[in-house]
């Protein structure tokens, strides 16, 4: 028999691939696939559970096991480890327990009591901590059960006659159903619902989503396409019906800057209002400026909807209440040259510095009507969306993966209100609802439990020098501690492959928004001529682009150009090695104190100079003197740039392993000059090696220094350990005794 053909979801679902599955795994197989479809679920949302024959390791015995999607995960990358497994029979037990509660209820205490019983019911000593939605998964009648957030089935539980309009779509198949928030006594309302109702197939669940369930995992899959493609084909003709994109919103009121103007804009604006949220805690930016975020923000009716904030649970919790627009005035420059640009930012920072304010008041506002006896201390105030009409949204979040999920949520939203507005009238979630959601004792709990942040978390910092040698062990160990990592080198090649062994080794995370260079992971390579300040700002705007601003900056560049025989080095050589080791880092420095001042927020600037820098020796004049050079301007720099930067200075001495700056015939020629032995045959490696011990030699460690070691000096000062350290070179070169302090 033919597949069927869908036009608004995915069928992803191949037999071939099935059967070769056991039960466990095709639930799995199940959740991937519907997870892999953003307009069936989003990142992180919804649950797939599977109700299945085990052998009880305690008896022998055959029990039902219900297989669940655990607290925490994500059904697009979720394995088996992330689904809970417990004994049905005590699930189903676990109501009489409910039932001697004295006081039971929605938002009850005893209700939330029941979420520590579920361990008691856990098969085969599973760590994998329940969902709060187990119950919902449990008491309904079907095997397999589907709780996903699809857009279209969202638009019409988010629409003000929802029950109306889901008797139209789906007939008895589909039961509506109140909002009512996840816990036991949904599980209870579900059950009571599905036994009145024997013949339906699922629950329209009010400003939720939808819930549907079978006793085939293939059939259960198919009903959850085969439901999702009805409500947007239902969708879909209402909208072409009230004029369709060209009347979404009520139509257009404001037009879209060109793509290269909208560039311009980001970068001048996004560390300035990075620094403007960052208040409280440092988030990281994403942005979002495709044609379908644009049609909403540009749009007459943007302010009225963005204002009611989002329907479905899942999104209020990364997009806050509501999100912040911007109602933006005109630009009198039409020209959309540079000074237009400026002009535009600057009525941004004016339109965002009121409207900040405001959103801020509104949200205390909210918390102070809506905290209930108890309630966790009021969270950051400021907003995790903002709509700029003309140019986009930008997403804030903790880390790169968590602003592209709030934005993926977001754009979610949005598809929300569409289909809402096409066939009713979109309404949001009511506050008091919404708050205790946010404020939720077991949402706070589950907030408490997570990990510690890791000391670099938040921050974003650039490394210049990042395709090779130290600056390539820099970028690695910064990211190993929580940092977003830029790796910048002459070579793009070399930046994007040490960018990609960082990603490769961490992932890109689970959110996937984000419009071009924002759309990335914890690490991205950049191209830049630090001598060419031109090249540094273009640099430095891409970097606000894909994360909103950075924090600090390390320059491990460098070169060195040694003297003939006869002690010469060519004018253009020692020109070109001042302009690296020197005018470089000044560059770097001047061009990055203009965002550092724009964000308002505490940063770094790590050089890197040399132990030759304060130890004569020939045949390295060039080099020495810059190296020289650069201690001096990290002492200049620091007052420049203090109080808010630190500006600092690791200076190594001879790192010969995995190096730039020792290619094989300088590491012959110096061989060959100390009376080392050594054959042509050998590697680059063995050569090197020898190298590196001879100079180990003269140190008072007797120990090669290596990129590593440098790495770990950057990463403390790069930490609040050496906070109270500024215009200082640290030596790391195993007590090279001729660098001594003088």
């Amino acid at each position: 028999m033919a597949k069927k053909k869908y036009k608004y979801v995915n069928d992803l679902w191949k037999d071939s691939e099935v059967k070769k599955l056991d039960a466990a795994n095709r639930l799995i197989y199940r959740s991937n696939k519907l997870g892999s479809d953003q307009r069936i679920t989003n990142t992180g949302g919804g649950n797939t559970s599977s109700k299945i024959m085990e052998t009880d390791p305690l008896t022998g015995e055959k029990v039902e096991v219900l297989w669940v999607k655990g607290s925490g995960g994500d059904l697009r990358t979720s394995k088996k480890e992330n689904f809970a497994s417990l004994y049905q029979e005590k699930l189903i037990a676990l109501q009489n327990v409910y039932a001697n509660k004295k006081k039971r209820g929605p938002k009850s205490p005893a209700e939330d009591e029941m979420v520590g019983m579920y361990p008691h019911c856990t098969f085969n000593l599973n760590p994998r901590a329940s969902s709060i939605d187990t119950p919902l998964h449990s008491f309904v009648p079907g095997k397999h059960v589907d709780h996903t957030h699809p857009n279209a089935p969202i638009a019409i539980c988010a629409a003000k006659n929802s029950k109306k309009i889901t008797e139209e779509v789906y007939g008895d198949d589909i039961v509506w159903t109140p909002w009512l928030r996840p816990g036991f006594e949904l599980g209870l309302a579900l059950q009571e619902v599905s036994a009145k109702n024997p013949r339906a197939k699922g629950v329209m669940l009010g400003q939720h989503g939808l819930i549907n369930w079978a006793d085939d995992e293939k059939d259960c899959y198919y009903l959850s396409l085969d439901l999702i493609e009805k409500a947007s084909t239902y969708i879909e003709k209402a909208y072409k019906k009230k004029g369709g994109d060209k009347k979404a919103f009520g139509g257009q009121r404001h037009a879209t800057l060109p793509e290269k103007v909208r560039r311009k804009v980001f970068a001048k604006l996004l560390p300035w209002l990075r620094g403007q949220v960052s208040q409280q805690k440092r988030f990281i930016g994403t942005i979002q400026d495709d044609a379908t975020i644009l049609r909403f923000v540009n749009s007459k009716e943007a302010g009225r909807l963005a204002e009611l904030g989002t329907s479905c649970p899942d999104h209020f919790l990364r997009t806050k209440i509501k999100p912040l627009y911007v109602p933006l005035k005109a630009v009198k420059n039409k020209k959309l040259d540079d000074a237009f640009v400026d002009q535009y930012v600057e009525t941004l920072k004016a339109e965002l510095t009121a409207g900040l304010k405001q959103y801020r008041k509104d949200y205390a506002t909210y918390y102070k009507n809506c905290k209930r006896p108890g309630s966790p201390a009021m969270r950051d105030a400021n907003p995790t969306v903002i709509l700029i009409p003309g140019c986009g949204m930008i997403a804030w979040g903790k880390n790169k993966s968590e602003s592209r999920v709030t934005a993926e949520f977001y754009n979610c939203a949005v598809e929300v209100m569409r289909g809402a507005e096409a066939i009713d009238k979109y309404i949001a979630l009511p506050q008091q609802e919404a708050f205790d959601i946010e404020y939720w004792a077991l949402e706070e709990a589950k907030l408490q439990r997570m990990p510690a942040e890791k000391e670099l978390a938040r921050q974003v910092i650039v490394v210049i020098g990042a395709g090779s040698g130290i600056g390539r062990e820099v970028a690695h160990r910064v990211v190993r501690d929580g940092a977003h990592v830029v790796c910048v080198d002459m070579n793009l090649d070399a930046a994007q492959a040490t960018a990609k062994e960082i990603t490769d080794q961490y992932g890109v995370g689970i959110g996937v928004a984000g419009s071009g260079i924002s759309n990335c992971g914890p690490a991205i390579g950049l191209a830049c001529n630090i001598t060419d300040r031109a090249s540094v700002r273009a640099m430095l705007d891409e970097v606000a682009l894909a994360y909103g601003g950075f924090d600090s900056i390390c320059v491990t560049a460098g070169v060195f150009w040694p003297s003939d025989t006869t002690g010469h080095i060519p004018d253009d050589k020692w020109d070109f090695t001042f302009g690296v080791n020197v005018k470089g880092s000044y560059i770097v420095g001047d061009e990055a104190a203009n965002t550092w001042r724009e964000q308002g927020l505490s940063g770094n600037l790590i050089l890197t100079t040399s132990a030759n820098a304060v130890v004569a020796k020939k045949g390295s004049v060039a080099y020495d003197t810059s190296k020289a050079a650069a201690n001096h301007l990290v002492r200049e720099l620091a007052i420049e740039l203090a109080p808010a930067v630190r500006v600092n200075a690791v200076a190594p001495a001879t790192v010969v392993q995995g190096s730039s700056m020792f290619p094989r015939d300088r590491v012959i020629g110096s061989l060959a000059k100390y009376g080392i032995k050594y054959t042509e045959k050998e590697s680059d490696d063995s050569l090197r090696s020898k190298l590196a011990k001879f100079y180990a030699s003269r140190t008072l460690t007797n120990d090669p220094i290596t990129p590593e070691d440098q790495a770990e000096a950057f990463y403390l000062l790069l930490t609040k350990r050496l906070n109270k350290t500024c215009g200082q070179v640290i030596s790391v070169d195993g007590g090279l005794h001729e660098a001594f302090l003088r």
